[in-house]
Parts: C-alpha cells; sequence; structure tokens
C-alpha cells in the first residue's frame, strides 16, 4: 500500500493573516513539502499541471518533478494530473521518459482532461471533445512507449510516419499510469482496457458516487482479462487536517474551509466533513475514518492526501506532514496491509514491473 501526498499548487490569501504567498514563494513551497514527505516516511509526491491562475502548479510538471528527483532517494514521483487532452502525445513520450530516467524509474503518471474548461482553447483544442481526445491521444501515447517504429493517423494531430520517441523509456519499462476522474465512466472503461490504474479523487463528492465509478471499472478490468476485479488497481484521494487535540484541529482549520475558493461559502465544515472524505481532528479521527475508505471499496493500493490548500501557511502544512507520516501513515499501513488478501497486488512500482517483464520473457 502506497502513502503519500498531492498539490494542485493553489494561490490562495490566508483568511487569518491576509497574506498571499507570491507565485515563486508557493513554488518553492512545494519543493520542501515534498522533501518533507520523503523525510516522513511518505511513498509519493503528486503535482497537478494548470495553466491559469489562481495556481502555481507547473505547466510542464517535469521540470518541478525533476528538480525534486535530484534532491531525493525514494520518493515517487507523480502527476495529479497529467492532461492528456491539451498536451501533445509526442511531447508527453519523450518528457516523461526522460524524467523516468532522471529519477532511476521513480515515476509514474496520472493522466486527466482537467477541470479548467478556458484551456482548451488555448492549446487550440475543443473542450466538446475532451473523451474522444483523452481516448485518442492515450491511444498514441501508449503505442510510443512501447513500439520503436510507430505509424500514426488519427483525429486531432497530424500522422507521424516511422517515429520513433527519445529516449526510451528506462529498462524498456513504461511508465505506469493511472487515469484519474471524478464521474467519467469513460475514462474508467480505457483505464480497464489497458490494465492501468484508476485514481478516483474522492474528495467533494459522496462516497456512493465513487462507488458505482471504482465499481464499473474493477468490473471492466476483469472483463478484459487483467484478473478478478478485486485486483484492480485503484487510488483514492482524501483530505485531512490534523492536531494532536481534535477540538484544536477544527477550531484551526474552519476559517480556512469557510473562505476556501473551492468550498467556502457553501456547506458548513459539519456537513462537508459527513458527506465527504474530508477529517478534521485527531490523528485517530483520520486513522478511524480512512480505513473505512477499504470497507466501500474494497483493498486499494494508493492513497493521497491533499495537504496544502486553501491558503495553509508552509509551516502549518509540514506540521501536517509531521502527524501523518509519524501517527497516521503507519498504523493505516499496518492494518490495511494485514486485512489484504495475498493474491490483491501491491501499487505497481518500476522495480515490480521490470521483474514481471523479465519473468514473461523467460517464459515467452
Amino acid at each position: 500500500m502506497q502513502f503519500g501526498i498531492f498539490t494542485v499548487g493553489d494561490v490562495t490569501t490566508d483568511p487569518t493573516t491576509g497574506v498571499t504567498p507570491t507565485e515563486h514563494e508557493r513554488i518553492k513551497a512545494m519543493v520542501k513539502i515534498a522533501l518533507k514527505a520523503e523525510e516522513v516516511g511518505l511513498d509519493v509526491f503528486a503535482v497537478g499541471e494548470h495553466h491559469n491562475p489562481p495556481f502555481a502548479a507547473p505547466a510542464n510538471p517535469t521540470v518541478l518533478l525533476s528538480n525534486i528527483a535530484a534532491r531525493t532517494e525514494k520518493l515517487v514521483l507523480s502527476t495529479s494530473t497529467t492532461l492528456i487532452t491539451t498536451n501533445d502525445p509526442v511531447r508527453l513520450a519523450e518528457d516523461y521518459a526522460m524524467l523516468q530516467h532522471l529519477a532511476d524509474g521513480r515515476l509514474d503518471l496520472m493522466m486527466g482532461r482537467g477541470n479548467t474548461g478556458p484551456v482548451y482553447p488555448w492549446f487550440g483544442q475543443d473542450i466538446r471533445q475532451g473523451i474522444p481526445l483523452a481516448v485518442e491521444n492515450y491511444a498514441l501515447l501508449h503505442r510510443l512507449w512501447r513500439e520503436e517504429v510507430v505509424d500514426w493517423q488519427g483525429k486531432f494531430r497530424t500522422p507521424l510516419q516511422g517515429f520513433t520517441s527519445t529516449p526510451r523509456p528506462l529498462d524498456g519499462v513504461p511508465p505506469f499510469v493511472w487515469h484519474g476522474s471524478i464521474r467519467s465512466p469513460e475514462i474508467a472503461e480505457q483505464a480497464a482496457y489497458y490494465g492501468d490504474g484508476f485514481f478516483a479523487n474522492h474528495i467533494f463528492w459522496p462516497t456512493s458516487h465513487f462507488q458505482q465509478l471504482i465499481g464499473f471499472y474493477r468490473q471492466r478490468y476483469e472483463h478484459y482479462g487483467h484478473g478478478k476485479a478485486d485486483q484492480a488497481i485503484v487510488g483514492l484521494g482524501g483530505q485531512a487536517f490534523i492536531r494532536p487535540k481534535s477540538q484544536d484541529a477544527w477550531n484551526e482549520f474552519r476559517p480556512y474551509f469557510d473562505n476556501a475558493p473551492v468550498y467556502g461559502h457553501g456547506p458548513s465544515l459539519e456537513d462537508f466533513t459527513e458527506q465527504t472524505p474530508l477529517t478534521v481532528g485527531s490523528p485517530q479521527e483520520v486513522i478511524d475514518k480512512t480505513l473505512t475508505f477499504r470497507e466501500h471499496f474494497g483493498d486499494y493500493q494508493r492513497q493521497l492526501f491533499l495537504m496544502d490548500h486553501a491558503g495553509l501557511p508552509l509551516k502549518t502544512v509540514l506540521e501536517q506532514l509531521d502527524l501523518l507520516g509519524e501517527e497516521v501513515v503507519p498504523v493505516l499501513r499496518k492494518e490495511l496491509d494485514a486485512k489484504r488478501p495475498a493474491h490483491v497486488p501491491d501499487a505497481p512500482t518500476h522495480e515490480s514491473l521490470k521483474a514481471a517483464r523479465e519473468a514473461q520473457a523467460v517464459t515467452a
């Protein structure tokens, strides 16, 4: 079981001080947060892709992740998400293969369509073609990483004739891909078809919604012959604000929640924590609620928490990571690993994918 954090790099005013970080401060903070994640024993750091304010998340995540790769040793680096709709699959193939080499294989990707409509025309695309773009672009990316020479004819980009993407994936093993979605069964179908992972950003919507989406992915994963439904590779999002004492967490987080650009000025904090994965409280309360995710969705492979949103200052985020890494994740890891049946796989890594490829070559 992998545990980690993800960031969307929002530049949000701290409602308790009125201070808004600069883009420079926010970018440097994301690096410090990633380094802290490795320090406290987390497995994964993921960063989103945005092209517009109020986000300082990189337009090209490979730049930020390359910097972090050079300063870490164990942390798996990921995206949350890579825009498969508005990026050229050729550039994605080349850029992320390069990063895979620089990170010595500590890389995977989460593909998604994004949630910012204006991005499409900025890159010459039509949002009404979002699903067809995601399907066609990923089909090409999948081939570019697995075939030395590619001939390609599609709807959304110029044809390719005898094209070889360079550098080639490390050890001949492409980065593992998660397909991220909060509402689209077509994306769950795509993940199942390729035998890839499916990441449900289980944050804003009720559990029942994601149960249907993940259940559909599991059924289709088995349908395509990749394994039993309970062996499908599932990742979940989550949110937490932690203090040693529960009431301190509620008191401190409330002004951030009430004024957050996404969920502020809407449902109360009490209603939101009751209806969504958001947990505000002590380490034990975060443990207890996160353990219910397995009851709702079955055994899964990756749990990422959003910890640096809503204007929280860097000092507070780093304190949160101390509590997450030292008091929450060790218990979750022990509990969930003990409950996972032997036939349910761990999250794929470069080494496990390389070993599977070598084993397949021996038996072929």
